[in-house]
């Protein structure tokens, strides 16, 4: 999954990428930035930014 432009997309979009990659590919949020070369601060306000929260017990944005 190419999460290259992640800043540019829908935050919508994105938080359904995102958990579908954490639920498919990925151990942790750490694991998805490290694998797609992320900021994982800038991921996480933008999606914040639209509501969404990382639940680390749950491995997904909620």
């Amino acid at each position: 999954m190419d999460l290259s432009n992640y800043l540019a997309m829908d935050p919508h979009l994105l938080f359904g990428l995102v958990n579908t990659e954490l639920r498919n590919h990925s151990e942790s949020l750490d694991d998805l930035v490290k694998t797609h070369d992320l900021d994982q601060a800038a991921l996480e306000e933008k999606l914040e930014k639209a509501g969404y929260i990382y639940q680390s017990a749950l491995k997904q944005f909620r």
